[in-house]
């Protein structure tokens, strides 16, 4: 063994990879893309303008988290987001990290991954299904704490008149991924 060599212990060394988050930013049709994944998936896809912007938002959902850059590691969930702006249909197939919500907050993701490309729930409808009938708002600051845009289709989620609403990524952004996933 080199005398210059540092010895890490195992279990530093796990505990460092279980506390970090690698991301890399992408351009899609919509704006710049987030990737980050931790050990067990995709943990956030943030959607903005600015990668500064989008680096802060990533910091700010995971405090205490090791975040590290790293393009090379992403680019094929780069690649995969962007193609599923594009093409919705051929689907986003990414392993989730879906644990940085609270149980409620988890049970309203997993409704909304099972909503096919192509169609749309109202708030009321959805909260209704997860048995809380008067829980519209509920699943709304749920959608609204979704960090996995895309993985996690909040943008399916509609006003009870069939109107768009907030969005954390700009109604724009809803009506244009929507209006993709309408010509399927």
């Amino acid at each position: 063994m080199n005398l210059m060599q540092t010895h890490i212990p195992a279990t530093a060394r796990n505990a460092v990879a279980l506390n970090t988050i690698t991301y890399a930013i992408g351009q899609s049709a919509i704006g710049k893309i987030l990737a980050a994944r931790s050990h067990i998936g995709v943990c956030a896809i943030l959607i903005g303008s600015g990668a500064e912007a989008l680096e802060q938002d990533l910091a700010s959902r995971f405090p205490g988290k090791v975040l590290v850059e790293d393009k090379a590691a992403l680019c094929d969930d780069l690649a995969a987001i962007a193609r599923f702006i594009e093409t919705p249909g051929a689907g986003l197939d990414l392993p989730l990290d879906m644990r940085h919500g609270t149980p409620f907050q988890q049970r309203v993701w997993e409704v909304l991954r099972a909503i096919p490309c192509g169609a749309t729930i109202t708030y009321t409808a959805l909260a209704r299904h997860l048995g809380q009938p008067n829980g519209a708002r509920a699943v709304a600051t749920a959608c609204a704490a979704n960090a996995i845009a895309l993985g996690i289709p909040c943008h399916r989620v509609v006003r009870t008149d069939g109107t768009l609403s907030g969005y954390r990524w700009g109604i724009e952004r809803k009506r244009a991924l929507l209006d993709k996933e309408a010509q399927i």
